[in-house]
């Protein structure tokens, strides 16, 4: 089964492709690789889920927030080649926590973004990660992701 296929079996909504809020490009291409830009937990509505977790946001919203980022980068992607199926197999991530100082389970709340992937993609969507935590991100957003996939024409 493919990717788009799987995510209307999986009942999943896909927001509106995130648009860049600086001067980059929210996917760039080079050779079968493409490199997704640190996206947040946009809503379908537009509003982002924001906070530190740890003190305001406890790891279950962070994970949550985790996976509506990966429904961000879905999106983004199922725009930029028109169909998630031309994904091969998720290559890196790198997860970033809006954390309070105390917190330690980071990889625990990206889990959210990779357990949407291996959901959408199997194991193809299991990939290299890294998971850390910040003390700050833009507007005060809960996770920033980005990736980098394989990707065929």
């Amino acid at each position: 089964m493919g990717a788009d296929a799987r995510i209307a079996e999986l009942n999943l909504v896909l927001p509106a492709p995130q648009k860049p809020a600086g001067t980059y490009a929210p996917v760039v291409r080079t050779g079968n690789l493409i490199y997704v830009s640190g996206h947040g937990p946009q809503l379908p509505d537009g509003q982002y889920l924001k906070g530190i977790v740890g003190s305001e946001l406890t790891e279950e919203e962070g994970k949550a927030a985790a996976r509506q980022t990966g429904l961000c980068i879905l999106s983004t992607i199922r725009h930029y080649l028109g169909t998630l199926d031309k994904v091969t197999k998720l290559v890196k991530v790198l997860g970033m926590v809006n954390a309070a100082p105390t917190f330690e389970k980071h990889p625990a709340v990206i889990n959210g973004f990779s357990d949407l992937l291996v959901e959408v993609f199997g194991e193809h969507g299991r990939g290299a990660r890294s998971a850390v935590g910040m003390g700050t991100l833009p507007n005060r957003i809960a996770v920033e992701i980005e990736a980098i996939f394989e990707v065929h024409d």
